[in-house]
């Protein structure tokens, strides 16, 4: 490793742990501090701290080794993710924010589902636990990969390694400072992203001659590559888009709309986060088409094949490490390290406030001490981040599957539920249970049982049409037919609806 990117590196990690004391000095006195920050996130935070949760290594190693592999019928899945993400805003975050506070402050996911409907069985919140620690075990694990893929790919130190430091310094932060510093450290590496994702491709496509040499060297290689709709069919398009349909449903941003200080931020927030989606998306897929660009006209160094063949995720590490100086490609790197960090450290602290306020409070100790959920919340992250590194251990796993399944998994699982907890009254808590059982169990078969007879032999239906629209629409489904079917809501269940109902009048 260069004497300057070591420096850039240990520059970030310090500026992380440093986030992290200061996190524990604000707000971790009690569970609602430590998991969600006291509700008191400027709209500038909560929109960066949502996005850099998001995107994680995929933004960086996912999304450019889809578009150095497929050329810009990879846009899709950005397309799709942007419609998402605006109606994520529009649709979900000023009622979440209100509805959560107004059903008896619930801080957490399966928590807010239990208070939504009354839920005295607590199958809601136990159910919706187990599918957040079943996909996000998964989800966590991607990140962990992603760093292991970056310690092997630009320092030349064992994969393993790469799994440990990465996750160590996550866990030191999350550990720390909770749900503040989380948040504050997203905002960072947003920041980072957001800077590095403009620089990598303009430098790249100076070094090809502009857009002319890029228009010229892709039509070269293929020039179904510069067309949009290049060998893409109808199911293909509906698969890659139907990403944004995962938004409704992932714990780890929807949250940052619960901690928000005020409903009244959130247009703001919208702005900002948009826009910085919007500049890093584009970033994103210029690095893995300018970057195929290069390495066509400059060839790859013999540095980063493994065992003669090139990982195309990796093709943001090529470019910063060619053509930067050991300083500035040291910060590009930690642009990558933020990128998974942010999302891993999301990820760690739903997982935890799962396993904290989900079951340990409610099955274990009820009677339990603020100081006493403290420390289980920490050390569930421990436990949940030594699980990541345990499925990460094999260094041939894809950052983009993995993303893909986990977020397929909650974009059924609770994305329905949310959107009609939250705009129908009369929905019950048995239809909310029927549709969160049918869309998970939909994505699992969906994802990993051989039934499509294909030359190739059975694969899983997977393979023909991406697993979140079946999913999300079973569970819609389910949970309308059911709710209609099943004794009706308890009416101080629709009288909280109805204050929800008018606060959002008055803040509209």
């Amino acid at each position: 490793m260069e004497f300057g990117t070591g420096v850039s590196l240990a520059a970030y990690f310090v500026l992380m742990i440093g986030i992290g004391l200061y996190g524990f000095k604000e707000s971790t006195s009690d569970s609602s501090g430590y998991l969600l920050g006291g509700r008191k996130l400027g709209p500038a935070v909560t929109s960066l701290s949502a996005g850099a949760s998001d995107m994680s290594g995929w933004m960086l190693l996912g999304l450019p080794g889809a578009m150095f592999a497929s050329g810009l019928p990879a846009a899709w899945i950005a397309i799709g993710l942007l419609m998402g993400a605006l109606a994520n805003y529009l649709i979900v975050a000023p009622r979440l924010r209100v509805y959560t506070e107004t059903a008896d402050d619930a801080i957490t996911i399966p928590d807010y589902f239990e208070k939504r409907f009354e839920d005295r069985s607590r199958l809601l919140r136990v159910i919706s636990s187990l599918v957040i620690i079943l996909f996000f075990t998964l989800y966590t694990s991607s990140g962990v990969v992603a760093g292991g893929k970056l310690f092997d790919s630009a320092f030349g130190l064992p994969y393993e390694l790469g799994l440990f430091v990465t996750a160590g310094v996550v866990v030191v932060y999350t550990l720390l400072g909770g749900f503040m510093a989380v948040s504050m450290t997203d905002f960072a590496q947003g920041c980072i992203m957001f800077v590095a994702l403009v620089m990598v491709p303009l430098v790249a496509l100076t070094g090809i001659g502009g857009f002319d040499g890029l228009n010229t060297t892709i039509r070269e290689i293929d020039p179904s590559l510069l067309n949009i709709f290049g060998g893409v069919g109808l199911i293909g398009i509906i698969s890659a888009m139907s990403w944004g349909l995962g938004y409704f449903g992932q714990p780890h941003i929807i949250v940052r709309f619960m901690a928000i200080r005020s409903v009244k931020d959130i247009p703001t927030a919208r702005n900002i986060g948009m826009s910085w989606m919007l500049v890093t998306i584009v970033g994103a897929m210029a690095t893995g088409l300018i970057g195929l660009a290069w390495v066509t006209q400059n060839g790859i160094p013999q540095d980063y094949l493994v065992g003669g063949q090139f990982d195309g995720e990796t093709i943001f590490i090529v470019l910063s490490q060619i053509l930067f100086n050991p300083f500035i490609g040291g910060f590009l790197l930690a642009a990558i390290l933020a990128a998974i960090m942010s999302t891993i450290s999301s990820q760690l602290l739903v997982s935890s406030s799962s396993l904290t306020e989900d079951f340990y409070k409610i099955f274990l100790r009820r009677g339990a001490s603020q100081k006493e959920l403290v420390l289980i919340g920490r050390v569930a992250v421990v436990v949940v981040a030594l699980v990541a590194i345990a499925l990460a251990w094999n260094p041939d796993s894809n950052v983009l599957t993995l993303v893909s399944n986990a977020w397929a998994g909650f974009g059924a699982a609770f994305g329905p539920i949310v959107i009609l907890s939250l705009f129908w009254k009369k929905m019950t808590r048995w239809g909310a249970l029927a549709g969160m059982v049918i869309g998970a169990a939909t994505v699992l078969i969906w994802t990993y049982v051989p039934v499509l007879p294909t030359e190739a032999g059975l694969l899983p239906l997977g393979s023909w049409l991406y697993s979140i629209v079946p999913g999300f629409l079973f569970c819609f489904v389910a949970i309308i037919v059911v709710s209609l079917i099943s004794p009706g809501p308890k009416p101080s269940v629709e009288a909280t609806h109805e204050e929800v109902e008018a606060e959002m009048g008055g803040a509209s």
